[in-house]
């Protein structure tokens, strides 16, 4: 693959991205949630069973008190809340609330709907090569907000 060649990859699959994430925070603002695309990422370490903030800061690739005053916020905005680990006396379990469900499930909802577009586009066979491409290249773990 020549240099051009891969750096004109590089733009179109961080293009696509950026856009999946523009797309996906507009809709749910839409929707009524004042939540912002680095919440989302949050929300999805969070669902289903919650987890520390030194969970959270770990999944977000940021330190515990930049992962703990995100969790102040979304406490104060009614999305998340605190209560007792229920294998830890010592520490702090965040789950969401049905208001942070209900904004997970608005993401979701846009997300679908964005991926039908570009299935749109390509058609569904080649939705099926592109899904099990990126599948093999893509790195496994947290899906994380580039700050």
């Amino acid at each position: 693959m020549q240099n051009s060649d891969a750096l004109a990859l590089t733009a179109t699959l961080l293009a696509a991205a950026g856009d999946l994430t523009r797309r996906i925070d507009e809709g749910v603002r839409a929707r009524g949630f004042d939540v912002r695309p680095a919440h989302g990422f949050a929300f999805a370490r969070l669902a289903p069973d919650g987890a520390t903030v030194t969970e959270l800061a770990a999944h977000l690739g940021v330190t515990k008190q930049a992962a703990s005053q995100l969790v102040d916020e979304l406490v104060r905005k009614g999305y998340v809340e605190r209560g007792p680990h229920p294998a830890d006396a010592r520490a702090r379990l965040v789950v969401l609330t049905e208001r942070g469900w209900a904004c997970t499930r608005a993401a979701e909802e846009v997300a679908v709907g964005v991926v039908r577009r570009w299935g749109d586009v390509l058609g569904e066979g080649e939705m099926s090569v592109l899904r099990d491409c990126l599948g093999r290249i893509a790195p496994y773990g947290p899906i994380r907000p580039a700050w």
